[in-house]
């Protein structure tokens, strides 16, 4: 089962509507897919079409904000029901603060020297209220400030770079609860690209199996190698069933493209085995 349960469409930051992700996935030989925009249901019939024309399997899906300890995390909800009231009152009032945000990123790099850039990210972004760092990322690579949305991500928008700017997401009970009324299975997203110790991990997972939790992605395109065995050993300490996702936004951005992840140990247990 070539499986990728974690990519991005236009409808949050992504580079490709979801129908062009579709057959990005479909041409790299991704068989079971999720589409897992941010904080944000609006592309999944049109995934969801896209895929059942392909004759790819459909798990419908959303990558939902957190903060937890003071610092994002992000949570993606699995085989969601995404008509779910619940659950889209939830992630309404997490997108609530996007805008503001970027406003805010617009005046803190404008501090540094690089002017008009809330405007120029505008121009990446289909919806102005779904406006987020990789939108000005796009931008300061257009307009020369940096090689690439990684190194735009280490020089200004990273935790404690001068053009971020923190916000105040959902907590993780309410995240759970709006996955769970929605008829789907929690999954801590890359774990390994959160900056916690050893100590603030044990207390995320133990908080996380305590609410419910069961899954936690191991092999992910935000992951490095080694890291994919280190967290295939979490998941063997904890008991968590495994997930696997590029976590694609577009050509060029991330380690690796749509269906090229390597497989999963054979001692794992896939998170999607429950719905196959």
């Amino acid at each position: 089962m070539n499986a990728d349960l974690h990519c991005h469409s236009t409808v949050s930051d992504g580079q490709f509507a979801p129908a062009r992700v579709a057959a990005r996935a479909h041409a790299g030989g991704v068989t079971l897919w999720s589409l897992t925009d941010h904080d944000q249901l609006g592309g999944q019939r049109e995934a969801r079409e896209a895929a059942d024309a392909l004759g790819m399997r459909y798990l419908p899906g959303v990558e939902i904000s957190v903060t937890w300890a003071g610092r994002t995390i992000h949570v993606v909800g699995m085989n969601v029901d995404p008509e779910n009231e619940a659950l889209q009152r939830g992630l309404e009032a997490t997108r609530n603060g996007r805008a503001a945000r970027g406003v805010a990123i617009g005046e803190a790099l404008e501090a540094i020297g690089i002017p008009d850039c809330y405007k120029n990210a505008l121009r990446f972004a289909d919806d102005p209220d779904m406006i987020s760092r990789p939108h000005f990322a796009r931008y300061l690579v257009e307009a020369g400030y940096a090689k690439s949305t990684s190194d735009v991500f280490a020089r200004y928008l990273g935790d404690g770079k001068p053009g971020f700017v923190g916000h105040r997401w959902a907590k993780l009970a309410d995240c759970m609860k709006w996955i769970r009324d929605a008829g789907g299975e929690p999954i801590i997203a890359h774990p390994g690209h959160y900056d916690y110790t050893p100590v603030e991990f044990a207390a995320l997972f133990d908080e996380f199996i305590q609410m419910g939790g069961k899954a936690i992605e191991v092999v992910t395109g935000s992951h490095t190698p080694d890291q994919y065995r280190e967290y295939a050993d979490v998941a063997r300490r904890y008991g968590f069933e495994a997930s696997r996702g590029s976590d694609f936004h577009g050509p060029g951005e991330g380690r690796i493209d749509l269906g090229q992840l390597p497989q999963l140990s054979d001692d794992l247990k896939p998170v999607w085995e429950r719905w196959l």
